[in-house]
């Protein structure tokens, strides 16, 4: 089980109020809901391990330069005149709450992975990869469903509320949805666009003509082949379109596509059954006041 960390504390922060404090008066909302998450994600599903996959870096440079609009709205206006490093826009009580995340992760000994220069979603693409068995992949962002492969067992499990209701995305679900496999969502998202991550996409294609493209020539290349055939059954607009978009779609695939060969650090993703280090779990308890959450997880981690 691969956790998309930062999708999954972005919402148990805006899912459990802010009410919910540390002894100090410190929001722990995302902390304890993250928590909570994991816990009843290994209680439903009983994975043999599981990764908290990190955004390193969540709007990677090398991104970046290929689409420069990438991410660009999600930059904080303070740091949108920085040369060297961007920095996400979120809320305020929600950053200083990241670090102690990590540290509880740390004690418990779940393993948490992250890769300079890259997202979280890399680090899942290339774990994915190299997973020799069934894998679930965790993830509020649809991005993902690119990696969904029903022959090697790899589905993605979209939270719908928490995660006590999940979505089991597999290929026919995307097929049903968008009418394209996990290898042609990627190619799908690139062309109708996201406004969500700053891509612009082809003018005037939307999610209906892509994947009607992707089905009569098989993938991007396909349809940029088709561009240049006379010969091909294009409207004169698609071909204009399409056409006029060479620059944008020679680039887009790098920057949708999720990175499959990010060196990575050694790790241990086999699941505990007990804090690694039981000492700075309990200090951290006393800290920040983790309560029922931490105690939950622990119960199931033992069970």
């Amino acid at each position: 089980m691969l956790l998309d960390s930062a999708s999954l504390y972005f919402r148990a922060y805006f899912g459990v109020p802010d009410s919910v404090r540390a002894p100090d008066g410190t929001p722990v909302n995302a902390v304890r809901g993250l928590l909570d998450f994991i816990a009843r994600l290994v209680q439903d599903h009983r994975p043999d391990e599981l990764v908290a996959c990190m955004d390193a870096d969540w709007r990677p440079h090398w991104r970046v330069a290929l689409i420069p609009t990438y991410k660009a709205h999600r930059v904080a206006e303070e740091a949108s005149s920085a040369v060297d490093a961007d920095v996400e826009e979120v809320p305020d009580t929600l950053s200083p709450q990241v670090p102690v995340i990590e540290d509880v992760l740390d004690a418990l000994g779940i393993a948490r992975v992250g890769a300079a220069g890259f997202e979280a979603d890399d680090v899942i693409g290339t774990l994915t990869g190299r997973a020799t068995g069934p894998v679930d992949i965790v993830t509020g962002d649809r991005d993902l469903y690119q990696l969904v492969d029903d022959g090697r067992g790899v589905r993605v499990l979209y939270p719908v509320k928490g995660v006590g209701t999940l979505q089991i995305v597999d290929e026919q679900v995307l097929r049903d949805k968008y009418g394209v496999d996990g290898r042609g969502y990627a190619d799908l998202a690139l062309l109708r666009g996201d406004p969500s991550d700053g891509l612009p996409g082809v003018p005037g294609i939307g999610e209906k003509t892509a994947a009607k493209l992707l089905d009569a020539y098989g993938d991007l290349a396909g349809i940029m082949a088709a561009v240049g055939d006379p010969a091909a059954k294009l409207t004169p607009t698609q071909r204009k379109r399409l056409d006029g978009a060479r620059d944008y779609l020679a680039v887009a695939p790098k920057v949708v596509r999720v990175a499959d060969d990010v060196p990575l650090p050694e790790f241990e993703p086999a699941l505990p059954t007990g804090p690694r280090d039981a000492a700075a779990l309990r200090s951290l308890d006393d800290r920040w006041g983790l309560g029922g959450s931490l105690q939950r997880l622990l119960t199931v981690l033992a069970g």
